[in-house]
C-alpha cells in the first residue's frame, strides 16, 4: 500500500470516528434534553412533547423576523412597514427613490392623507427656501432654528456611543438640531458640533444635585455649552405616557453613570412624573426657572390625553404675561417610540398625533398664543407624507427618532431593550457596536435629512405653496371611515 492510499484510509477512519462521536454527542444531548423536558413543570408543551416541543418556542421567537423578510406584504407590517423603511434606506444611501407602475398604497384606508395639488404649482424659480424660525424671542439667547425636520430625543445609554457620534456629526452637516434625550449630554453628542436640545427628564439626569433635585448650578454648567440651544422638560413620551425612562442595568456602564449621576451597574428607572411638577402653575414655574437660570429657550414635552387642563394652562399663561409662556411645546404621539415600555402604555394610553395636534393648535389659537408658543411634533413621522401632513395640521417643527435610526441602518429587529441590537445602534456590546462606523453613518443621516426636506418641499410646491411652512389645512384631506376624504380645514377649523 503506497503512502497516498495509506493516508486516505487513515483520514477516512479518523473522519468516521469523528462522525460517530458527533452522532453520539447529539444523541446524548437529545437524551438529556428529553429528560429535562419531561421532568420540568413550567411549560406544558415541553412536558407533553419532550424535545420536539422546544421547536415551538424557537419558531415563535424567529417568527417575527421571518414575517418581516418573507411573509409580510410591503405595506402591512407594524410598527413600520417595508415600504416606509425602504424609502428611508434609499434616501440615506442617496440612491434613486422613484417607483414605477403605480402606487401600492391603499388610498381608501381611513387615515390616509391626500395632498390637494393646485392646477398651477410653484415653479422652481419661484420656490422659496425654508425660512428659519426663532424660538424664545423673550430669552437672553433666542434660538434661530434652521430646519423644520430634526432629531428627536434618544439618550446616550438607550443609544450606543457610535450611534450618538454618527447622529451628532450628521446633524451638524445637515443643519438640524439633535435632542439629547433624558440621559443628559455626553461628549459624543458634542463632538459632531451640532445644535443640541437638552432634555430634562423626571430623574433630571445631568442637572440634578446629590438628592436628585434640579440644580441651578448644574443648569448653568450645561447652559454654558454653546451647542446647547434649548432646554426641554419632559412630562411624558409616546412609548410610555405616565411612566419614566427605563434603562436596564447591563446598559449602565461607567460613562453613563457619570453622565447621569447614578450608580454604575444598576437599572435606572425614572419617576413616573416630576415630583416637583403637580399642577399647571408648577409647570410654568419650572419653565420660567430653567429659562431664567440658563438664559435659553425652554419648553416641555408631553403626550396629550385628557384635555380639560389646556384652557387653564392658556389662561394662566395670559395672566402671567405672554413673555413668561413656554417657548415651545413638543407634542408626542401615543403610538409608541424608541423607548422600552410596558405594552398597555405603548399600545393604549394617550392620543395619537392626528387627533391631539389639531386640538392643541386650535386651543392655542383660541387663546391668542399660537404665534408665541412654537409647536414641535413627533410620532412615527419618517417619510415626507407624514411630515408634510403634520405641517398642514399646524406643526412648526417635526422631530423623528426612528427615522434617523433607520438611516443608521436599523433593521427593526425589535431588540432595543435587550442590549442585543444586531446593528450596534442600541447596544453597549463592543462586538456588536464595531459594525457601526460613525463617519459612514453620519453621511447617511445627512442624506436622509436632506432628501426628506426636499420631498416635503416638492409636496408644498405641488400644492402651490412656495415653501413647506406655508402648507395649511386646506392643502390636505384625510380619508374617513366611509372611504371618502374630507379636507382638513373642513374637518377642523383653519386655525393653523
Amino acid at each position: 500500500m503506497d503512502a497516498v492510499t495509506s493516508f486516505a484510509v487513515n483520514f477516512i477512519a479518523v473522519v468516521g470516528v469523528i462522525f460517530l462521536l458527533v452522532i453520539a454527542g447529539l444523541l446524548s444531548t437529545a437524551a438529556v434534553l428529553y429528560y429535562q423536558d419531561k421532568q420540568q413543570t413550567a411549560q406544558t408543551i415541553r412536558r407533553n412533547y419532550p424535545l420536539i416541543g422546544r421547536f415551538r418556542y424557537l419558531f415563535e421567537h424567529l417568527g417575527e423576523f421571518f414575517r418581516q423578510y418573507f411573509f409580510a406584504m410591503d405595506r402591512e407590517e407594524l410598527p413600520f412597514n417595508r415600504a416606509q423603511r425602504s424609502w428611508v434606506y434609499r434616501a440615506a444611501k442617496g440612491v434613486d427613490n422613484t417607483i414605477a407602475f403605480g402606487s401600492t398604497k391603499d388610498l381608501r384606508k381611513p387615515g390616509t392623507y391626500y395632498f390637494l395639488n393646485c392646477p398651477f404649482p410653484t415653479l422652481e424659480e419661484d420656490a422659496a427656501p425654508t425660512q428659519t424660525m426663532v424660538i424664545g424671542p423673550f430669552c437672553e439667547q433666542p434660538y434661530e432654528a434652521a430646519s423644520f425636520f430634526n432629531i428627536s430625543g434618544m439618550s446616550y445609554g438607550a443609544l450606543s456611543k457610535p450611534a450618538v457620534q454618527a447622529l451628532s456629526r450628521g446633524a451638524a452637516k445637515a443643519g438640524c438640531w439633535m435632542n439629547t434625550g433624558e440621559g443628559g449630554v455626553s461628549p459624543f453628542h458634542l463632538e459632531g458640533g451640532c445644535d443640541l436640545v437638552y432634555q430634562i427628564g423626571t430623574a433630571k439626569y445631568g442637572v440634578r444635585d446629590a438628592e436628585g433635585q434640579l440644580s441651578d448650578e448644574k443648569l448653568k454648567e450645561k447652559a454654558s455649552i454653546g451647542q446647547v440651544k434649548m432646554f426641554e422638560i419632559k412630562l411624558s413620551q409616546g412609548a410610555k405616557p405616565g411612566k419614566g425612562g427605563i434603562l436596564p442595568a447591563e446598559k449602565v456602564n461607567r460613562d453613563i453613570a457619570e453622565i447621569r449621576g447614578i450608580p454604575e451597574g444598576k437599572a435606572s428607572i425614572s419617576p413616573n412624573r416630576h415630583p416637583d411638577i403637580g399642577s399647571v402653575a408648577d409647570l410654568l414655574d419650572m419653565v420660567e426657572r430653567v429659562r431664567r437660570v440658563t438664559g435659553k429657550p425652554c419648553g416641555f414635552k408631553l403626550v396629550l390625553g385628557t384635555t380639560a387642563w389646556i384652557d387653564e394652562f392658556c389662561q394662566t399663561v395670559i395672566e402671567r404675561g405672554i413673555e413668561r409662556a413656554p417657548d415651545f411645546i413638543t407634542l408626542d404621539s401615543a403610538d409608541g417610540g424608541t423607548g422600552a415600555a410596558p405594552m398597555p402604555l405603548m399600545d393604549n394610553v394617550g392620543l395619537p398625533l392626528r387627533e391631539s395636534l389639531p386640538l392643541l393648535v386650535d386651543k392655542l389659537a383660541q387663546h391668542g398664543l399660537r404665534s408665541r408658543i412654537r409647536l414641535v411634533v413627533s410620532g412615527k413621522m419618517i417619510n415626507p407624507t407624514d411630515v408634510a401632513a403634520a405641517i398642514c395640521l399646524g406643526a412648526d417643527f417635526v422631530v423623528s427618532a426612528r427615522g434617523f435610526m433607520f438611516s443608521l441602518g436599523c433593521i427593526q429587529a425589535l431588540q432595543c431593550n435587550k442590549n442585543t441590537c444586531p446593528t450596534g445602534i442600541t447596544t453597549h456590546d463592543p462586538e456588536l457596536q464595531q459594525g457601526l462606523v460613525p463617519d459612514d453613518k453620519a453621511e447617511r443621516v445627512y442624506k436622509y435629512h436632506n432628501k426628506l426636506v426636499h420631498e416635503v418641499e416638492m409636496i408644498a410646491h405641488s400644492c402651490g405653496a412656495p415653501e413647506p411652512r406655508q402648507l395649511k389645512r386646506h392643502h390636505a384631506a384625510v380619508v374617513l371611515g366611509d372611504g371618502q376624504s374630507v379636507p382638513l380645514n373642513i374637518l377642523y377649523s383653519d386655525a393653523s
